[in-house]
């Protein structure tokens, strides 16, 4: 009896590990991808676009709450990576840890679903998961840098605010493209690939000429979020997206095309200006599609079903799933004595036999 009872629960011990610690090198190797761009504000170092937040997120969304321990893990990793253990260590690690729970408790407290397929979840995603939640990992992750002396207190609304846009970044642009893949079922048909290899080869054109180009022409990368909005929703778009802010993080770090001539401070702005409304034209759009197709869908079933009852009452036949009523029993919730054939009742549908001098009654008194 032991063994029986004990091996599930060594079974769930061992699933809990495996996901913890899958959840942690996640984070980690996301975290080493973020560290390799980086702007100076004021003094200190931040990402543009913080990437283990947004896997954080997708993580807690797909997994549950109890992912929380592989992302205070990966959490204490990425930091181990950077300096020595010490006690201001603890509030970067609560605050990196509580950002993403706080957001993931937000959007299952408003019934955000995964497949973003509605409006409501892209909204709820923006305001909740990236702009709200990530307030606290900005404020911890700055106060502690404030109390160690590694800022002064007139650049602590600077460096608060690149570090707040940084994890909101990683919510907004890394953590769709994760939940796309998790609910990523059906192939594409041949002819829809063609149009997203299409799509792939114009993109891989025009995006690195945008940012990479001396004239502004950051502008251009929108019409082909629209299309790939437009034909693939979120999974097109969140890519394309994607794609676009590394190359344009890439160019703002390099100080390159667009970003050339700027101040650190201008290229912070403009990177962060351009990567949040590409962010969100590409999230919020594509759940205002999917959602109208998917209330399209719902119109065209219920006109189906209405078709096929409406079928089968002329037919004198009984729906699917509805019986048809007796007329006898009708005729006598009515008052009048029934008929007796099922499309007769009390006046003139009953057979010869069975009317009498209840045909008379049934059609206005008459003798």
């Amino acid at each position: 009896m032991t063994a029986v009872v004990g091996t599930p629960e060594l079974r769930r011990t061992a699933v809990f590990v495996i996901q913890t610690l899958a959840v942690a090198l996640c984070y980690y190797a996301a975290g080493l991808l973020g560290l390799t761009r980086e702007l100076v504000v004021e003094g200190a170092v931040f990402t543009p676009i913080w990437p283990p937040t947004g896997v954080a997120v997708a993580c807690l969304l797909i997994l549950g709450i109890r992912s929380w321990a592989g992302i205070a893990l990966g959490a204490l990793l990425v930091i181990m990576s950077l300096t020595s253990l010490r006690p201001a260590v603890v509030g970067n690690l609560v605050g990196n840890t509580a950002a993403p729970v706080c957001a993931y408790l937000m959007l299952r407290r408003v019934g955000f679903r995964t497949d973003l397929a509605r409006l409501r979840d892209g909204l709820a995603l923006v305001f909740l998961g990236a702009l709200t939640a990530m307030l606290i990992s900005a404020t911890v992750g700055v106060g502690v840098l404030l109390l160690t002396d590694k800022i002064d207190a007139h650049s602590f609304w600077a460096v608060w605010l690149a570090w707040w846009v940084g994890d909101a970044m990683g919510v907004l642009i890394v953590t769709p493209v994760l939940l796309v893949l998790h609910t990523l079922r059906r192939p594409l048909h041949l002819t829809r690939w063609k149009e997203a290899t299409g799509l792939a080869l114009i993109a891989c054109a025009v995006v690195p000429a945008a940012t990479h180009s001396h004239v502004s022409l950051l502008f251009l990368v929108y019409p082909l979020l629209i299309w790939a909005a437009l034909r693939f929703q979120l999974g097109g778009s969140m890519v394309c997206a994607l794609f676009t802010s590394v190359l344009a993080t890439i160019a703002a770090t390099d100080r390159a095309g667009p970003f050339g001539r700027l101040t650190r401070i201008e290229v912070m702005i403009k990177l962060q200006a351009f990567n949040g409304t590409m962010a969100l034209t590409a999230l919020l759009l594509s759940a205002v599609i999917a959602e109208q197709r998917n209330t399209r869908r719902s119109v065209e079933q219920a006109c189906q079903e209405l078709v096929e009852v409406l079928e089968h009452l002329t037919a004198g036949d009984a729906p699917p799933g509805r019986p048809l009523k007796d007329s006898g029993s009708g005729d006598a919730e009515g008052g009048e004595p029934g008929g007796g054939s099922p499309g007769g009742g009390g006046s003139e549908g009953g057979g010869a036999e069975g009317r009498g001098d209840s045909e008379g009654r049934g059609r206005g008194g008459e003798p």
